[in-house]
């Protein structure tokens, strides 16, 4: 299914051909990475591209974190980087300048190959092993700016966050006054990024008075999701083309550009050509459309990276669990979904009518398992009662759920979402077991956005709409107990979820708006639930604070917000 907009395409007539390598590498793997590039190459020779530029770090996969540590590993980078020069010249492009990411022994740096040779190569100053880099906040000044000449127009190179600062090869650049800066992106996903990358890179290229092109990395990597969506921008800001989001693609871009004229240069390729392309500006994506994919693709990712060949989810009728069914059908394929009603005494009927319904309308495998003989077989000896009764279910569905993952070799999906992660509404060894968790960074108020609009496009193509409406209309219970609301513990998520947008995901504690007592109460429950959340599988990050990656507190902390 597709949830794009019409392209826009518009014909130009130009002197120079950029192709971009919107590619989707696997971190370690440098045999297949490299795979990818030479194909790519292929392409992009075939259609006459003057020069082609794949992302940073693409070589390696990114991020790397502690391989970059790995003599070993090192040296294998290095080796591939050579290997690739070679490879290109082998399959009858080596003719074609490629600049590509990769790694040289601790740095993050990119290299350009002509003609069999690493001609040039440009470096990061920093290490590669900080997990993500954050574009924002992290800056080293004084990089040694790279030009190089390609069909008689000076290209300057840059990596990721180089184009977040005025200075450094920016500075290089506007001082060589550049025909072209290419910046070579391992940007990551996050709600509303697409838009700030776009802005500040046309801000950049007006300060430099010339074209720039953004080349992003697409796939998932562990929590990560690279989205892809390269785009060039002209001299006066224009967004000239740009590639689909969240898809491997070769973006091809034909330009207008000024002669070289810098005499730092490094001369690769001399050739003219005139070429008219109808160069294509891809539409994006709509917010919850954005998100969705995003969290297809994570999961997606995840499972195939790490050969998992399908998966099981507890699927209890509620809104969440649903929303996990259908975004692992959408990611994976009905036949890799396995899920599994785990009735209590305390369940309705209602909610084992709503996950028999979803289970009938996706195709997935479904069974029913009921937990009560095996808790009363707890309780008989154990005597527990109140909540350590009630985490007692949660534990014998975890435990049933991670012992058909043994027997049959499914990952175990966990279903909870931010909003419950942030305040501790969770059970360790419970309904918090399993490999990957894809709503972990969803707040409860968007997992039901997101329900409802999968249902809508399901609807516009004349689909069944995969969740049963009472899934989403029904008021949230944990069902552990006769009658049992989750906003018998819980603020309304509505509110409660107000709240936790200004303190997870903005850090403020001064929250004049609401009940000073409720916010006391939620920022407690909030920093009090830290231990379970560094106990929760990894899951996609959306947000600009996700737990675990983005936002972390001591667990052993006695600062208590005033």
């Amino acid at each position: 299914m597709s949830w794009e907009a019409l392209p826009i395409t518009l014909t130009l007539m130009g002197n120079f051909r950029l192709a971009l390598a919107q590619l989707d590498p696997t971190v370690g793997d440098l045999h297949a990475n490299s795979v990818l590039i030479l194909q790519a190459a292929q392409s992009a020779w075939e259609k006459q591209a003057d020069l082609l530029v794949a992302p940073e770090m693409v070589l390696t996969g990114y991020p790397i974190e502690d391989l970059s540590l790995r003599p070993s590993f090192r040296a294998a980078a290095l080796s591939a980087l050579t290997d690739l020069a070679a490879q290109l010249v082998a399959q009858g492009c080596g003719d074609l300048p490629v600049i590509v990411g990769y790694l040289d022994h601790d740095r993050n740096a990119a290299a350009l190959l002509h003609q069999g040779k690493i001609v040039t190569k440009y470096f990061k100053h920093h290490l590669p092993n900080y997990g993500v880099f954050d574009e924002q906040r992290y800056f080293t000044p004084g990089n040694e700016a790279v030009t190089v000449r390609v069909a008689n127009v000076d290209v300057a190179i840059a990596i990721c966050e180089d184009i977040w600062q005025t200075g450094g090869p920016v500075a290089a650049a506007k001082e060589n006054n550049v025909g072209l800066m290419v910046v070579l992106n391992g940007s990551p996903y996050e709600q509303s990024k697409i838009d700030t990358r776009l802005d500040l890179v046309a801000k950049r290229a007006q300060e430099l008075a010339a074209t720039v092109a953004y080349v992003n990395l697409v796939g998932g990597q562990d929590e990560l999701v690279f989205d892809g969506g390269s785009f060039v921008v002209d001299e006066a800001g224009n967004l000239i083309s740009r590639a689909n989001s969240f898809k491997p693609e070769l973006l091809l871009t034909d330009l207008t550009l000024p002669i070289a004229t810098a005499s730092s240069s490094v001369v690769v390729s001399t050739a003219t050509f005139e070429r008219s392309l109808a160069n294509t500006i891809t539409a994006g994506l709509d917010p919850l459309a954005e998100v969705w994919q995003a969290l297809v693709i994570g999961l997606r990712s995840y499972i195939e990276k790490n050969k998992f060949k399908s998966v099981v989810l507890g699927l209890s009728g509620g809104i969440d669990s649903a929303v996990v069914a259908a975004l692992a059908v959408d990611a994976l394929g009905a036949d890799r979904v396995n899920a599994v009603a785990l009735p209590s005494k305390y369940s309705s009927a209602h909610s084992l009518a709503d996950a028999t319904e979803l289970a009938h309308r996706t195709g997935i495998e479904f069974r029913i398992e009921p937990i009560q003989d095996v808790v009363d077989a707890y309780l008989s000896q154990l005597k527990f009662s109140g909540l350590a009764e009630e985490n007692l279910q949660a534990r014998v569905r975890g435990a049933i759920l991670m012992g058909i993952s043994n027997q049959e070799g499914h990952l175990v999906l966990a279903t909870g979402n931010k909003s419950e992660l942030a305040v501790g509404y969770s059970t360790i060894y419970g309904d918090a077991v399993g490999g990957f968790a894809p709503i972990k960074d969803v707040s409860k108020t968007m997992v039901w956005q997101l329900a409802k609009w999968r249902n809508q496009m399901a609807a516009a193509t004349g689909a069944q709409p995969p969740i049963p409406a009472s899934s989403i209309n029904k008021e949230p219970s944990a069902e552990l107990r006769p009658d049992q609301k989750d906003s018998d513990s819980l603020p309304d998520y509505l509110l409660l979820d107000q709240i936790l947008e200004s303190y997870v995901e903005a850090d403020q504690t001064a929250l004049n708006q609401f009940d000073p007592q409720l916010v006391k109460r939620v920022i407690r429950l909030v920093d009090a639930a830290e231990y379970k959340r560094r106990q929760y599988p990894p899951g996609t990050k959306i947000s600009v604070r996700a737990f675990g990656r983005d936002r972390r507190l001591p667990i052993t902390n006695r600062w208590i917000q005033q």
